[in-house]
């Protein structure tokens, strides 16, 4: 897992600060940092509350592209 510039992106457009998203989800800023690093893979029910903070869908945020599906 690499690091999510997805979120990171999503959350700055939005104008959130790491601790703005983590207080609109419920968990603590050093939990955004970590899985905006990659360090750390929430729970489904944690993606969709951090989609639903940033007007995003799962796919948008936390699905991984992959150059070698066919």
């Amino acid at each position: 897992m690499g690091k999510n510039l997805k979120l990171k992106a999503a959350r700055a457009a939005v104008g959130l600060t790491q601790q703005g998203l983590a207080d609109a989800v419920g968990v603590t800023r050093q939990t955004i940092v970590a899985i905006e690093k990659g360090d750390y893979n929430p729970t489904v029910r944690l993606c969709i509350q951090i989609c639903r903070a940033l007007g995003k869908t799962l796919d948008d945020l936390f699905w991984e592209e992959r150059d070698d599906v066919s």
